[in-house]
């Protein structure tokens, strides 16, 4: 699982860690690391170009470290310095002492133009910063952009927010980020997130807390997936029912079911919102779905529900089951349900139950999602590039798979039906809406192959991607 831990918890922990180290020690533990993560990017040390944009602090410490390690290793390294007077002068020190060249801004056109480097290192401000660059750094930044120099960032892109993903100003946007000692909220949230490039990680020795902010990976998914136990039968293993689609809009009642008829639970039961179109479509797709209410473990409500959502999600909520709530019965959610809630809003959505413009919800997703959490006393899945879970009293979930092409018509309405699934087979919500978003996305990437997909393709592939998901959990079931 990964973790990322706030500011305030990096700080304890490094606080913590250098009381008991010789001065420097952290220091050069990240410069190490930094070097030898510009090597492999690289491909090498010896006879390449690195410029260093070096801020004030430890942040720019750092990347004067590594420019000095790599200048041992043969590079040929510059440092553009932005603020002499609060440069770290140890680390420009050593720099110095291996022949690097130190520069000032005004000299970074020429430099570019005379002896371009293969890679800019961004040592300009770490995460005790705040807001965007300064003129001088986004002028120096400006320019190795449009020069298309790679970056590689020194533990977060200048400009952008460590504790919360958002923008607020110029930034930088690199290649690769090598984070120190911890992920931040930045590398795993959207819009920072997009700045980051690729992620590396370089342990420093800190002992940390509780992460503020987590992502599942494999490993995770094969150990939270319900599985059924050797005496297990329909009833036991979940009933999920499924009270979506329409006349109007038959194929949204279709596609919940697909979602909702992975074989997670034990039955789906579909019960349509108005007319029997939906159900005529979702019998013929899969004849093994009961049609009609009864008893279920879990409700998926909402999508294509239209005039008759809110109807519908009264209905379920009397059952005092768990509740998937997805696209027109957003719109009745006013406060608490009473019951255990997924909510699966997307920036819109979200925007309008909360009574904000969808601009502040995508500025700020991680924000956003926490707060209607609260709001409403349940779990809120945000959807986006990298979906948001986010529960009180729970570290949220970041989900990092899926592919560009999952934006498309009816891939919502899959998920809320493969989480009302794992709901009805007895995850909680937190850990549903969590799994449920991880195997959508890596479903979405394995029908994708890189090329367009459907939200029926995203169905299909939910099965493909759970076997080898369930393989080492089977074995250990049978040890």
């Amino acid at each position: 699982m990964l973790a990322a831990h706030s500011v305030a918890q990096i700080r304890a922990a490094e606080s913590t860690l250098m009381a008991r180290l010789p001065h420097g020690v952290l220091m050069q533990r990240a410069a190490a690391g930094l070097a030898t993560a510009v090597i492999d990017f690289l491909g090498g040390a010896y006879g390449a170009r690195v410029l260093l944009v070096v801020g004030s602090g430890d942040n720019g410490g750092d990347a004067l470290w590594a420019g000095a390690r790599l200048a041992r290793r043969g590079a040929r390294v510059a440092a553009v310095v932005l603020e002499p007077e609060r440069v770290h002068a140890e680390g420009l020190a050593a720099l110095r002492a291996v022949g690097g060249r130190v520069l000032g801004p005004e000299a970074v056109g020429e430099q570019l133009a005379r002896h371009r480097p293969d890679v800019v290192l961004d040592g300009i401000v770490g995460i005790g910063g705040t807001g965007g660059l300064r003129p001088a750094a986004a002028g120096v930044m400006t320019a190795v952009s449009d020069a298309g120099i790679p970056v590689v960032a020194v533990d977060l892109p200048s400009g952008v927010e460590a504790d919360d993903g958002r923008i607020l100003g110029d930034h930088v946007t690199a290649a690769l980020t090598v984070s120190f000692g911890s992920l931040k909220p930045c590398h795993l949230v959207d819009p920072a997130a997009l700045a980051c490039g690729a992620i590396e990680l370089v342990d420093i020795g800190l002992t940390l807390p509780e992460p503020t902010l987590r992502a599942l990976q494999p490993a995770d998914i094969a150990a939270l997936l319900p599985l059924p136990e050797p005496q297990a039968h329909k009833y036991t293993r979940g009933v999920v029912g499924v009270a979506t689609g329409s006349d109007a809009y038959p194929g949204a009642g279709l596609l919940s079911v697909s979602g909702a008829n992975c074989g997670l639970a034990g039955m789906v039961r579909y019960a349509p919102v108005g007319g029997d179109r939906a159900a005529q479509l979702v019998l013929a797709a899969h004849p093994e779905v009961v049609i009609g209410a009864g008893q279920v473990q879990a409700w998926v409500v909402g999508s294509g529900g239209g005039a008759g959502a809110g109807e519908a999600l009264t209905r379920a909520i009397a059952d005092g089951v768990p509740v998937v709530v997805d696209a027109d019965a957003l719109s009745e959610v006013t406060g608490p349900l009473g019951v255990p809630a997924v909510l699966t809003p997307h920036a819109g959505e979200l925007a309008r139950m909360l009574g904000v413009e969808r601009t502040g919800i995508e500025e700020a997703p991680l924000f956003f999602a926490r707060d209607a959490a609260e709001r409403f006393g349940c779990t809120v899945l945000l959807k986006g590039r990298h979906t948001l879970v986010a529960t009180p009293g729970q570290p949220t979930w970041a989900n990092l798979t899926g592919v560009p092409w999952l934006a498309t018509a009816g891939a919502g309405d899959v998920l809320a039906g493969l989480i009302g699934a794992l709901l009805a087979a007895g995850l909680s919500p937190h850990d549903a809406a969590g799994v449920g978003a991880w195997v959508h996305g890596a479903a979405g990437t394995l029908a994708s192959a890189k090329g367009p997909i459907t939200a029926a393709g995203i169905a299909a592939a939910i099965s493909m991607v759970l076997t080898p998901s369930l393989t080492p959990l089977d074995d250990r079931s049978q040890s």
